[in-house]
C-alpha cells in the first residue's frame, strides 16, 4: 500500500478545486492549473479534501496513486502559495538583469543572453548574481531554472558559473608543476 497516496489532498480556503471524471482543475489567487489524472487511477472530492484510490490493483495503477496525489498537491499548493527557486551567478563580469519581461545574461560570452519566459513565469533580478524564478507550475518553474543555468553550468576548478541557492560544487585542484 502506497503511504504517500493513502493521505487526502486538504484544499486550503481560497483554492477551488473540480474533479470532472479524470480532469482535476485548480483555481486560486495564483492561476489556474488543469491536469489529466492516468487511467487506473480515481480522484474525487471528498468533504474540501481531494482523495486518490487506485480503481483496480494492477501494478501500474499502484505506481501511479503516489505520483497523482503529488501532482494534484503540487497543483493545490501552487495556486494558493506558489513556487520559488533562486539561484546564484558566480564568476567576474558574469551579470544579470530584466528588462521587460525578458532576462538578460551576460556570462562571459562575446553576446549577452536573452531568455524569454513562458507564460505564467516571473523572473526577477534583485541583484547582479542572483535570480528569482516564481510561478504556480513546479514543472515550468523548475524547467525554467535548469534552462537558466544550461547556459553557463558551475565549472568545478574556479567555481564560475549559475548555480541553484545552495547547491555544492565538488572543486578540483588544478595542475599541479
Amino acid at each position: 500500500m502506497s503511504r504517500i497516496g493513502k493521505h487526502p489532498v486538504t484544499i486550503p480556503a481560497g483554492v477551488d478545486v473540480k474533479v470532472n471524471g479524470q480532469i482535476v482543475t485548480t483555481k486560486g489567487k495564483l492561476g489556474e492549473l488543469t491536469m489529466t489524472v492516468f487511467e487506473g487511477v480515481n480522484a474525487t472530492l471528498e468533504n474540501s479534501q481531494v482523495v486518490v484510490k487506485p480503481a483496480n490493483d494492477t501494478i501500474s495503477a499502484r505506481r501511479m496513486w503516489a505520483t497523482t496525489r503529488t501532482l494534484i498537491s503540487n497543483m493545490v499548493k501552487g495556486v494558493s502559495e506558489g513556487f520559488q527557486v533562486n539561484l546564484d551567478i558566480t564568476g567576474v563580469g558574469y551579470r544579470a538583469a530584466v528588462q521587460g519581461r525578458d532576462l538578460v545574461l551576460q556570462l562571459g560570452y562575446s553576446h549577452e543572453i536573452r531568455h524569454v519566459p513562458v507564460a505564467g513565469i516571473t523572473i526577477s533580478a534583485p541583484t547582479q548574481t542572483r535570480i528569482e524564478i516564481k510561478g504556480a507550475d513546479r514543472q515550468i518553474v523548475g524547467e525554467t531554472a535548469a534552462k537558466i543555468r544550461s547556459y553557463r553550468p558551475p565549472e568545478p576548478y574556479k567555481g564560475k558559473g549559475i548555480r541553484y541557492e545552495g547547491e555544492v560544487i565538488l572543486r578540483k585542484e588544478g595542475k599541479k608543476k
